[in-house]
């Protein structure tokens, strides 16, 4: 008959009312014949079998928590496991399908060694953000990697010209970063001209021609370093050991193995961040996506990392932002790409495809931004454009004319 009063006594209870007082009010409001003393024994039984029942509820709720903790492991795991064997088997695939267009196709690995001169001059060809593999069709620009062999070759073309006025024998290429473009989300994954396997060969293809290219005028010095929309992953990595899971490492070492033993090329270095002597100063190399802006702060702070291990650096050149900046002690180079849907539709911006290069003569470094949106006067290198008809919209398709619509009110 006292289970009606249980919340009653049970919330007194938790207000801090003891059992006797707890049974002396209950009486005296219900107008209850029991004895005061009996009530305060089945109100204490209450009280310890609700204290029991809390005991118990918190232990189901604790073994409830570790079981979903165990099932939400057992799921995560699971997944990565997942994850983990789709990877290992799209490298696989993507290593055998190299090998075999690496097979099937020739390239043409032409070089010069050429004879030393007195002088130290250094030519820097700067070249980063070339995005291959990247189908840009918009009002004022296209690119694919037609356009990109047209406006690399102009490039090619331009440094020579200034090579020969300079007087330069001596010529550093210096890859900051994102040779390929990102195919991790879907609006990219619809840009792609073909798939990973043939634009990394043709990637490779395209530089060697440029390498050639370059070559002719003096011998050629290769340094890189890992951009961050070519990495494989999600997740960015801050070591060399994972940088190197990036394609730009892969098209890089697949070119030292090319050109092994062919004189008047030379590979350096290839990680995150890569120092080079060029002349008599230390010119390092970087993407830029590890900085959260280009300016005089921001590169004093990086300098003074090089500092403190003893290491002077002189001149700091990055792309990753598409757009030129040439200052006393730093370079941001441009993007063989030029405008693309990104930049144009959601930060309303537009560019000019552009490069870099640095004449270090003397003790003087004479700059130039290369300009390479209109390659009306380039033919292109000769490479196998038959490997990049993958996308319904690669090369030709994005050359036919389409139709606009407009909406008459």
């Amino acid at each position: 008959m006292f289970e009606k009063y249980k919340d009653e006594i049970i919330k007194m209870w938790l207000d801090g009312f003891g059992s006797y007082h707890i049974a002396q009010d209950l009486i005296e409001k219900n107008h209850l014949t029991i004895d005061k003393n009996e009530f305060k024994k089945i109100i204490e039984q209450l009280i310890k079998h609700h204290l029991v029942d809390k005991e118990i509820l918190k232990s189901n709720v604790k073994l409830s928590k570790q079981k979903q903790k165990a099932q939400d492991l057992n799921r995560i795991e699971r997944k990565s496991f997942r994850e983990h064997a789709r990877i290992e088997n799209a490298v696989s695939d993507y290593g055998k399908e190299i090998s075999k267009l690496l097979k099937n196709y020739n390239l043409t690995l032409k070089t010069t060694d050429h004879k030393s001169i007195k002088n130290d001059a250094v030519m820097v060809v700067h070249l980063t953000d070339t995005h291959f593999n990247e189908l840009v069709n918009i009002d004022g620009n296209k690119y694919d990697f037609l356009v990109a062999s047209k406006r690399m070759q102009k490039f090619a073309d331009i440094a020579k010209q200034h090579a020969k006025l300079y007087k330069i024998k001596n010529i550093l290429l210096a890859i900051t970063g994102d040779l390929m473009n990102s195919d991790r989300r879907l609006d990219e994954l619809l840009q792609m001209s073909t798939n990973r396997a043939k634009a990394t060969f043709l990637s490779v293809n395209l530089l060697t021609h440029f390498i050639n290219d370059l070559n002719t005028i003096g011998n050629v010095n290769i340094a890189c370093v890992t951009g961050n929309e070519s990495r494989v992953k999600d997740d960015i990595g801050w070591i060399d050991a994972t940088a190197s899971d990036n394609y730009d490492f892969t098209i890089y070492e697949m070119l030292r193995l090319l050109y092994n033993e062919k004189k008047g090329v030379t590979f350096l270095e290839c990680g995150l961040e890569v120092v080079v002597k060029v002349s008599d100063k230390n010119v390092l190399l970087i993407h830029g996506h590890q900085l959260k802006g280009l300016n005089d702060t921001s590169v004093a702070k990086l300098i003074s990392k090089y500092s403190n291990k003893g290491i002077k650096i002189d001149f700091v050149i990055c792309g990753h932002k598409h757009h030129c900046i040439i200052g006393d002690f730093y370079a941001q180079a441009g993007s063989t790409v030029g405008a693309n849907s990104y930049s144009d539709n959601a930060l309303n911006l537009s560019s000019r495809a552009s490069q870099n290069l640095y004449m270090f003569t003397d003790d003087s470094r004479h700059d130039l931004r290369v300009d390479l949106q209109n390659y009306d006067s380039n033919q292109g290198y000769d490479i196998n454009m038959k490997l990049a008809e993958y996308n319904a919209k690669s090369l030709l398709k994005t050359q036919k004319k389409k139709t606009v619509f407009e909406i008459i009110i």
